[in-house]
């Protein structure tokens, strides 16, 4: 056997141990991750092909709200990023309408839709005509900045009313190869 290794050499030995050794440890899944996209945390979902609230020109909470469990600033150190995508094209009566998404924080779980709650980033009006399924709509790094408990996404709907759309938004360290496919489950 010592003669073996010794033809080898010491460094090719160490890498097949090495890789063979990690290969029992990392599921083939996660082999590629960096190359094939990302993996999502389900806890940092807001909206999962959520859909969008149909009520009249006003701002509503949507989706499920992120419990920090207690305030801080999660801006801070390695970066988080917020990506909102159209899943199901947006329509309206008139297709004339203009939403607004927000990520907001609150001190409490009903995330406030009165204008009171924390703002950390707003994509601004965006016509009904941007809003095509598979649009990506925001892909910020979260900005540093004091935030409260619970984090969630409101929407602010304009001119007329909303009679279809979905969405989806979440958190991520990495949007760069982000690109939504439909569940495969």
């Amino acid at each position: 056997m010592k003669k073996y290794f010794s033809k080898l050499g010491w460094p090719t030995v160490f890498a097949l141990v090495l890789a063979v050794g990690l290969s029992f440890f990392v599921h083939p899944a996660f082999a590629f991750v960096g190359m094939a996209g990302m993996i999502l945390d389900e806890r940092l979902e807001f909206c999962d092909a959520t859909a969008l609230n149909t009520g009249g020109a006003d701002t509503y909470l949507i989706g499920d709200v992120i419990d920090l469990g207690t305030a801080r600033d999660i801006g801070n150190g390695e970066p988080l990023y917020l990506c909102i995508q159209v899943d199901t094209e947006v329509d309206s009566a008139g297709d004339g309408v203009t939403l607004d998404f927000t990520l907001a924080s609150d001190a409490q779980a009903a995330i406030a839709d009165d204008g009171t709650a924390t703002v950390h980033f707003s994509t601004g009006a965006i016509a009904q005509a941007d809003l095509t399924a598979g649009a990506k709509v925001a892909m910020v790094a979260l900005p540093l900045g004091s935030y409260e408990r619970y984090l969630g996404i409101l929407q602010t709907t304009a001119v007329e009313a909303v009679t279809a759309g979905k969405i989806n938004a979440f958190l991520t360290k990495d949007p760069n190869g982000w690109k939504a496919y439909p569940d495969g489950i």
